[in-house]
């Protein structure tokens, strides 16, 4: 502000300069004119090449084919775990089938003991199963009934109620809440005597009346052998699985499942005789998309600054010469979202392909991570796309119309979200105990958010037929009201909001109407790219006007 008031204070010109100060407005219209050109219009303009355009169309490429080689390789890591995971509850469930797990339940003690021993005599002789796997190594044992084995121990442990009476013919119980645990250890490679769990912990028993779980733990170790094929080095696996058997809710039912936690790390000891130069080929490519990005995030970030300046000048320029005040939203123009959008995607990019090059060499395993940067940086470059066809009149219709309607979608959808949040509520207590798909908060906004769209609609109607009639009448209201409120009302509103922010942005462009002050400030400038007037927009200095407003 005392920058401005000296500026006015010092611009007392003299007569006869009113022609040097439409010069200086007019180059000042021509630069901020050049400043909103596309890349094709500064070339013909200044001859400039459009390097960072030609650098955003490689990136699109070399990041494309970054994720799909990480895409193969995230592949084989998920499915070798996922089916080391189906074996497991094959190896260890007595008489499983596929997709039986949701089901897979037993209901007498003999049943539980006889998969308790199933499960055992399975790990001890582990060596049967076609997997490449064996036991974890250990240094230092904790105290157990076996204490010589040399790989890690199968733990069985059990919890249960401290003290419990129930008497549930004469309705009557004592009960002390507090959970206690017992644990025992078994080693492998030395077998049970008389394949017996009493023979093995005489104070082993299960008391049903008490009991509310039995867990199983052990750990498996194997490598992904498979990954040779494709050029990379293996990786060690740790599989660390719990079987449980839940019986908390003392119904009669104790439910067994399969849980399975997996650490990946590098094999301390591995040759590979081929396919180390396939190796170091991917490791200078991720380092080539790396420096790409790098400059791209230099050249965007630059532009960016170079924006931010060029809106102060405007700003004070604007304040200068006709007094007023420029909007947020015309200064807001100075900043380019698609710049932004770019750096936030090379810096992803940048990280995720250091973590890539870190899962290639094996000083890191986290792929989750890795994959959630490269697949968000991907998405962000495909996005951007959009922008280089906004350069065509006919395509930019649609980013003008998404800019312009976002506010107002924003606003709608929070106070749509007020009446969504109301039916979740609603269905989640009255229907969940009733219905699978409104068991949980997670479920019932998933399946409320599949009506939207019109999917399963008769099958969520369906499983309420059988209810008690007060619960199946008020299902049949719920479902009703939501599916006309949001389907013929709010979704059609949505559409509409949409719909009349695109004619607008129609009829503007049609009838060339201006929208801001910065786009009739620009408008008035009609020289052409080519007519060779961008070459140097220069002010003068020979007058003491340019001093006060050369922003050069």
């Amino acid at each position: 502000i005392s920058e401005e008031r000296r500026i006015k204070g010092n611009c007392k010109c003299s007569h006869g300069t009113h022609g040097v100060e439409s010069k200086v407005v007019d180059n000042f219209r021509r630069r901020l004119k050049y400043f909103f050109m596309n890349p094709c219009e500064k070339y013909r303009a200044r001859g400039r090449k459009p390097w960072k355009l030609m650098l955003q169309i490689l990136k699109i490429a070399i990041i494309t084919v970054q994720l799909v080689s990480f895409g193969l390789s995230n592949e084989m890591m998920v499915t070798f775990k996922d089916e080391n995971l189906m074996t497991f509850r094959h190896l260890f469930l007595k008489g499983y089938k596929d997709q039986q797990l949701r089901n897979y339940a037993l209901y007498t003690k003999a049943d539980v003991y006889d998969h308790i021993h199933y499960i055992i005599n399975r790990v001890l002789k582990l060596q049967i199963t076609v997997m490449t796997t064996g036991y974890r190594s250990v240094t230092c044992r904790p105290h157990s009934i076996r204490a010589d084995g040399g790989v890690a121990p199968l733990s069985l442990c059990q919890e249960f109620y401290r003290n419990s009476s129930i008497d549930p013919e004469n309705e009557t119980f004592d009960i002390d809440p507090h959970v206690e645990k017992d644990c025992f250890s078994i080693y492998p490679l030395q077998p049970l005597h008389n394949n017996t769990l009493l023979s093995t912990h005489a104070n082993f028993s299960l008391d049903f009346k008490r009991l509310l779980s039995v867990n199983i733990y052990l750990t498996l170790k194997t490598i992904n052998l498979q990954t040779v094929r494709h050029h990379e080095l293996p990786d060690c696996y740790d599989f660390h699985i719990m079987i449980g058997f839940d019986n908390r809710a003392h119904s009669g039912m104790i439910k067994v499942h399969v849980d399975n936690a997996v650490k990946i790390y590098e094999c301390r000891d591995w040759n590979v005789e081929a396919g180390e130069n396939d190796n170091m080929l991917l490791l200078l490519f991720d380092s080539g998309v790396i420096l790409a990005c790098f400059i791209s995030l230099i050249l965007c970030t630059r532009s960016v600054i170079n924006g931010v300046k060029l809106q102060f000048e405007f700003h004070i320029f604007f304040h200068t010469y006709y007094n007023k005040t420029v909007s947020w939203s015309d200064r807001m123009e100075f900043v380019n979202g698609w710049y932004i959008l770019i750096i936030v995607s090379d810096t992803l990019t940048i990280a995720g392909s250091a973590l890539k090059i870190g899962i290639q060499t094996k000083f890191l395993t986290n792929y989750d991570v890795c994959s959630i940067l490269l697949g968000t940086a991907t998405m962000l470059v495909w996005v951007g796309v959009i922008r280089y066809l906004g350069f065509f009149k006919k395509y930019n219709i649609l980013i003008l119309t998404l800019r312009a309607a976002f506010p107002n979608v924003i606003r709608f959808c929070c106070c749509a979200a007020m009446i969504y949040l109301g039916y979740c509520f609603c269905g989640w207590i009255v229907l969940g105990p009733y219905h699978d798909k409104f068991r949980t908060l997670d479920k019932v906004t998933e399946c409320l958010f599949s009506l939207i769209n019109g999917d399963d609609m008769y099958a969520t109607f369906l499983k309420m037929r059988d209810k008690s009639y007060l619960v199946w009448l008020f299902s049949r209201l719920y479902l009703y009201s939501y599916i006309s409120l949001f389907i013929y009302m709010v979704l059609s509103l949505f559409i509409a909001l949409i719909t009349d922010t695109y004619e607008t942005i129609k009829h503007h462009q049609s009838d060339k109407l201006p929208v801001s002050q910065l786009q009739a400030f620009m408008g008035e400038c009609s020289d052409q790219p080519e007519s060779g007037r961008y070459q140097s927009d220069e002010e003068p200095s020979s007058c003491c006007l340019s001093s006060c407003c050369c922003f050069r």
